[in-house]
Formats: C-alpha cells, structure tokens, sequence
C-alpha cells in the first residue's frame, strides 16, 4: 500500500514510499532514570567580567557585520515602514487596535531535514514559511496583517545566506501584504530552524473554527489534494514531474486566502490541510463532536496526480494515500447542504474551485470510503509529537 512519509521525514528520503513511516521517542527507562545522574557540579566563578573571555581563541571571535548591521541591512526593509515594527529599533512591537475586528495569531516552526528540504534555497526557505502560516489564517477567513520572525542560523551562515532568506521574505511580503514585525535571531551549531507568528484581522466574531460543524453538513475542499505528497516523492525521484508542478506545489504551497470572505459566508468549521485530509477532516469532526464521511472517488486531483494514479495496481490505496500524504494546504470545510451551490459559485468568483467529498454525521471519526467500502487505515496522516 503506498503510503505518505510523516513529516518527519520530509525533509529526509524515505526508505520506500510503499511503507509507512512510524515515529519513535526515545525514552528512559523509568521515570526516576531521569533523576539518577547527580547533578554536574557548579562552573567556577570567574574573578572578573573579562576573564570569561579570555580562553576564548581567536577563530570564535564574530566576523563581518553584527546583528544590528544584518538587521538594518537585511530585515528592516521587509518592515515597509509599518509604524507598528518601531523601524526595529525596539524589543517590542507596538500593535495597533481595529475595532470591530478580532485579531488572529497563528505560529508555525520549521527545521531543516524535517519540515524542508536539507539544503534548500534560503528564498524557498523563507516563502514556504510565510505560506504555511498564511495557510492557518486562510482557514479562518483572516486577512493578513503581518508576522514575526525567528531564525537560528546554523554556525557558518554566510551573509549571502541571510540576503537569500531575506529576499525570499521581501518577495512573499509582498505578494501577501505581510509586513515584518519584529523577531529575534540567534545562531546554533545544529540545523536551521526558523519560526513565524502571524497576525491577521478577521470581523468580530465570524473566525472560522474547527468546532462548529453541525451533522449533515457537506464536507468541501478547495483545489486539489495529494500534490504535496507527490511532490516529496517526485524530488526524490520517485514519482514523474515533467513540468516540475508538483514540486513547486510542495515547495511553496499557495495559501488559498481568496477564500476567506466565502468561508466566513458559508462555512460552519474549516481547517487548512497540512497533516493530511482525513487527519485535517478528522479534526473538524472531533472538535465538532461528530463523524466525517470522505468519498475518496470524489477526490479533486491534478494533472499530475491522476497520471500518477492511472499507474497504481490498487486505486483505492492510492487514493488513501493521497488523502492522507499532506503538505496539500488546501481549505477544507464543513458548509450546510443548502449552501453548497452558493459556496462553489462565491469560490468560483475568487478563483478557487471547491468540491463536495463528503459529510458529517452523528458519531465519531473519520470513514474513508471507496465505491463504497470502508477502507479507512489506521493513520490517516501526522501525527504531531
């Protein structure tokens, strides 16, 4: 059965895309284990505030620009002179109220190997972390107002480096009309990890939950599902990609924020999809107290994804794995069955097309089903640890 990689191992090859990959934590073996060490003995005082440096050799002395020259070359121009960032002069940022709004935080981190590729593109870096926050606030029906950044920039980081992720930031920033706000960055000697706060501005009270669906709404998903995981799959060559479409889709998913107005319209509960559909659909109908039914026939597929589907011996298993595999970022949503047709013609108008795939139902979790049949597997997608 072919099966998506965790997201652990995103960043990683898999050992096979026909098996599933299972998350280990390592463990003491009891829990007073944990206390069996004594304590490591307290560093001796030093006689004066210069003697902390003085073993220190020359090589780890910091060279080129500081963190206030790299901050006023390469950060504060992704400000645009947002009056709230202080021109990042400041340890805070001084946000402004909206009223009649409610303000909508939402906060993602990555690292390197794991949630992107070992040795990406700073720019791709960046762009794909503003695009997976972006994704959350989509799901919400938010408009983007800005974000805050923190990065731990492995020891070594070039200058280039910065100026690349820098400019991967500029250009989203502005696709988006996301201003930096503020951050911190620090340098670590293990793999790059970078983190993303960001705010946006929804009407008071009308933020799209997960909780919320009600039994007999139809379940909706905007554009097309299981190019992420393909695209994964198709970098490590496993899976063709002639026009590189589903690496891109990978790489830098498209936030589907032009859905937003049409989600707080109709919509009872919406979700992004980054851990998988059925995981994502899942956790709409258990924060909403009910079971959701996914028509796996009914998947909206690309291109790419159908051709990759016609070569598959078991159609029904492919079709779970699509469904499953994640990193899709597409809305999916609970919307009532009267309202279906007015959805798909206001997401039609903003560009996006939606699909009906399923419903909500008394009960609990999630029923994938296939001509029928359920076939629902034992992991529906990742599982966060």
């Amino acid at each position: 059965m072919s099966r998506s990689p965790s997201r652990s191992s995103r960043g990683r090859k898999p050992a096979s895309s026909t098996a599933p990959w299972t998350p280990s934590r390592v463990t003491p073996e009891s829990d007073d284990d944990w206390f069996d060490d004594p304590a490591p003995a307290a560093a001796p005082a030093a006689e004066d505030d210069e003697s902390w440096f003085d073993d220190v050799p020359p090589a780890a002395a910091p060279s080129g620009p500081d963190e206030f020259e790299l901050i006023a070359t390469h950060l504060r121009p992704l400000t645009n002179g947002d009056p709230a960032a202080l021109d990042l002069l400041d340890d805070a940022a001084v946000l402004p109220s909206r009223p009649g709004y409610d303000l909508v935080i939402t906060k993602d981190a990555m690292v390197a190997g794991v949630h992107f590729l070992a040795g990406e593109d700073l720019d791709i870096v960046a762009r794909r972390l503003l695009r997976t926050n972006l994704s959350d606030l989509a799901a919400k029906g938010a408009e983007p107002y800005g974000y805050f950044l923190a990065v731990g920039w492995p020891s070594g980081t070039t200058v280039e480096d910065r100026e690349t992720f820098a400019r991967g930031l500029a250009e989203d920033g502005q696709t988006f009309g996301v201003n930096l706000l503020g951050g911190d960055t620090v340098t670590t000697s293990g793999a790059m990890v970078v983190s993303a706060t960001l705010l946006g501005w929804v009407p008071q009270g009308a933020a799209v939950l997960r909780r919320g669906a009600k039994a007999g709404d139809r379940l909706m998903v905007s554009g097309s599902i299981g190019d992420g995981w393909l695209g994964l799959l198709a970098h490590w060559g496993e899976v063709e990609d002639p026009d590189g479409g589903l690496v891109r889709r990978y790489r830098t998913p498209a936030p589907r924020l032009a859905l937003r107005e049409a989600l707080r319209q109709f919509a009872h509960a919406a979700a992004d999809v980054s851990d998988g559909l059925l995981a994502d659909a899942g956790h709409i109908a258990k924060a909403s107290g009910l079971q959701v039914k996914v028509d796996l026939d009914r998947l909206p597929l690309s291109t790419g994804a159908r051709k990759w589907l016609e070569a598959q011996p078991e159609r029904g298993e492919a079709r779970m794995s699509l469904a499953s595999g994640g990193d899709d970022y597409e809305v999916v949503c609970a919307v009532p069955a009267a309202d279906v047709a007015a959805f798909q013609a206001a997401a039609f108008a903003a560009g996006l097309p939606v699909r009906d795939i399923g419903e909500f139902v008394e009960g609990e979790g999630v029923a994938a089903l296939f001509k029928g049949k359920d076939i629902t597997p034992q992991r529906l997608g990742w599982l966060h640890g």
